[in-house]
C-alpha cells in the first residue's frame, strides 16, 4: 500500500518535530519546510536527519517561508501531500507586541497563502491549522470550548483569529477539507527557552546546580491549561483522520498558575519555595536556606494580560476518542529532569575542558 504523504510547516519547532516522529512511525513520508538561517536551527529534528535510513527514505526538507507564495506553491507541487499541517508561526505572544506586522504576515497571511495554493491546484489534501487558546483572551466562561466567544488580547492572538476564520471560510466556500485545532498550552522538553515554562525548568535547574543565584519573572498568577506536547500531537493527527472537517479544542480541563508551576519545579528538585511581599516586590525564597531565588520584573508583563485559560475538550473526546495522558505534575517533572540532566552534563564537560587548559 502506498504511504501517505504529509507536509509540515514549522517542522523544526516543538510540535513539528514531535509530529514528524509520530507520522514517520505511522509509515508516512514526511516533507518539512525549514527557513533559511545563518545559524543551523534544526536541533529538534537532528535525531531524524542524522539517521540516514529515515532521512533519505521518509523525511524530506525544503527551504521555504510562509511569506513567499511562489515558494509554497512549488513545494506543494513537488510534495503532493495527502495532509498538510500548518504549524509554522511567529508563536510568542510577548514578542508579537514588538513585531505585530511580521506576526500578522506569517500567522494570518501565511495561512491564506497555503489555502490559496490548495484551491488553485488539483491537490486533494486535508489541511490542519494550528489555532490557539489565546483566541479566547479574558473569556468570561469558566471553561472554553468550540462555542465560546473569542476575545483576542495580543497581536499574536488577532493574527491567529484571522487564520481561524479564513480556514472556516475556505472550507465552506471551496469545499476544502480544512480544520482548526484550538490547542491550549502544551509544553515539553523541546519548548522554546523564552516561554515561561521552559524558562522556569531551565533556571530552577541552574539554581540547584549553583550556576545562577536567581531569575526574574512577570505575572505569577496567570492561570493556564498546561498539557504535554506529544499527547497533543496525537490529537492533531486525529483531527485530520475524521471523515469530515471540523474544529476541535485540545486541552486538559485543568488550570494551574505560573506560581504553581514554579513550586512544583522546585519540589522535583527536593526544594520548597515560599513567597514574601506583594506585587512587584514579591520574592521567591528557598525555605531551607532563606535564599532569594526569584524576583518580579515588570518587563515580563504583557501590555494586555490574559489571566485565565481553561479548555473543555469534550468534543475531541467524543468525536475523536482523544484525551490527554500526561498529568501536570508529570509534565513538570519531565521538563525539569531533562533540563537538570542536560545542564549537569554540560557543566561537568566544561569543568573538564577548563581543567585541561
Amino acid at each position: 500500500m502506498k504511504s501517505k504523504v504529509a507536509l509540515i510547516t514549522g517542522i523544526t519547532g516543538q510540535d513539528g518535530s514531535y509530529l514528524a516522529e509520530f507520522l514517520i512511525n505511522k509509515g508516512y513520508i514526511v516533507h518539512g519546510i525549514v527557513r533559511s538561517s545563518s545559524s543551523f536551527n534544526r536541533e529538534r529534528i537532528d535525531h531524524l536527519t542524522s539517521n540516514k535510513e529515515i532521512f533519505h527514505n521518509t523525511l524530506f526538507l525544503h527551504y521555504g517561508d510562509l511569506i513567499d507564495s511562489s515558494n509554497l506553491n512549488r513545494i506543494l507541487e513537488k510534495a503532493e501531500p495527502d495532509e498538510i499541517y500548518n504549524l509554522g508561526a511567529q508563536s510568542h505572544v510577548q514578542v508579537s507586541f514588538e513585531i505585530p506586522e511580521y506576526s500578522a504576515e506569517v500567522n494570518a497571511l501565511g495561512t491564506i497563502r497555503l489555502l490559496d495554493g490548495i484551491r488553485n491546484s488539483s491537490l486533494r489534501t486535508k489541511f490542519y491549522q494550528a489555532s490557539t487558546s489565546e483566541l479566547f483572551g479574558n473569556s468570561s466562561t469558566s471553561a472554553q470550548n468550540e462555542d465560546t466567544n473569542f476575545n483576542p488580547r495580543s497581536p499574536y492572538a488577532v493574527s491567529k483569529l484571522y487564520a481561524y476564520w479564513i480556514v472556516k471560510n475556505y472550507r465552506e466556500a471551496y469545499n476544502i477539507f480544512a480544520s482548526n485545532g484550538i490547542l491550549f498550552n502544551h509544553e515539553s522538553e523541546r519548548r522554546g527557552e523564552t516561554f515561561v515554562t521552559r524558562k522556569v525548568s531551565i533556571n530552577v535547574s541552574k539554581i540547584i546546580l549553583g550556576i545562577i543565584n536567581k531569575f526574574s519573572l512577570g505575572n505569577l498568577d496567570a492561570k493556564r491549561d498546561w498539557g504535554y506536547a506529544p499527547d497533543f500531537v496525537e490529537g492533531i493527527w486525529k483531527i485530520l483522520q475524521s471523515d469530515t472537517p471540523d474544529d476541535f479544542v485540545l486541552a486538559t480541563n485543568e488550570t494551574h498558575t505560573v506560581r504553581e508551576f514554579i513550586e512544583e519545579a522546585f519540589i522535583v528538585m527536593g526544594e520548597e519555595i515560599i513567597w514574601e511581599g506583594k506585587g512587584l516586590d514579591e520574592k521567591g525564597i528557598l525555605k531551607k536556606t532563606g535564599k532569594e531565588v526569584i524576583d518580579i520584573d515588570k518587563r515580563y508583563f504583557r501590555p494586555t494580560e490574559v489571566d485565565f485559560l481553561l479548555g473543555d475538550y469534550s468534543k475531541a473526546k467524543q468525536k475523536l476518542g482523544w484525551e490527554p495522558k500526561t498529568t501536570f505534575n508529570e509534565l513538570v517533572r519531565k521538563m525539569v529532569t531533562y533540563d537538570y540532566n542536560k545542564l549537569k552534563i554540560s557543566t561537568n564537560r566544561n569543568v573538564h575542558i577548563f581543567n585541561k587548559l
